[in-house]
């Protein structure tokens, strides 16, 4: 039986009004997404920063500017892409997300994914890859191989962030949203 995906604005008014787990007592605003609601390319973080928190959008800091670039590498801008991420509120101190808040998040990206029905999901670091694949296998052995998730091609890449603080991720990050252009271009 196919169930009619939910529009995206009542997702969002979902997410707004969700105190399930703690993360909402300390949020300045939820992050739902942004971007094209009928995008080829769906982008996957992990979780909000400071900065998205302030601003309600997910990538905004230094590693969303950095995103920018790579998108550019394949052939993309911010406006084409929807951006999201597994969970829609920022983690104190941005320690990483905690296994029941991706469970009690997770109903909320399934219907962002089902509604969106993207071509192509890339996964940001390891907690986006692991959640979307299903997998225990981390994003250094994973990172630029086209994988499948239902009816999904999905492309795991390093998050933005690491290349920021590791150059040597940045060209195996660079690489990675080439094939993306190329993926698309095929």
């Amino acid at each position: 039986m196919h169930k009619e995906p939910v529009p995206l604005g009542e997702i969002e008014q979902q997410v707004r009004a969700c105190h399930a787990c703690p993360l909402a007592d300390g949020r300045t605003q939820t992050v739902f997404g942004d971007g094209d609601p009928h995008a080829r390319v769906m982008i996957i973080g992990e979780a909000p920063g400071k900065n998205e928190d302030l601003q309600g959008k997910p990538f905004v800091g230094a590693a969303g500017k950095y995103l920018n670039e790579l998108l550019a590498l394949a052939n993309l801008e911010r406006e084409q892409v929807f951006i999201a991420n597994v969970l829609k509120c920022r983690p104190p101190s941005n320690r990483d997300p905690k296994p029941d808040e991706i469970q009690l998040c997770a109903p909320f990206l399934r219907e962002q994914t089902r509604s969106i029905d993207p071509e192509v999901i890339v996964t940001l670091g390891n907690f986006a890859t692991k959640f979307i694949l299903k997998t225990d296998v981390g994003i250094t052995h994973l990172h630029g191989q086209l994988q499948q998730a239902g009816k999904f091609k999905v492309l795991p890449v390093y998050h933005p962030a690491a290349a920021l603080y590791d150059p040597k991720k940045r060209s195996a990050l660079e690489q990675d949203f080439t094939l993306l252009g190329q993926i698309l271009g095929d």
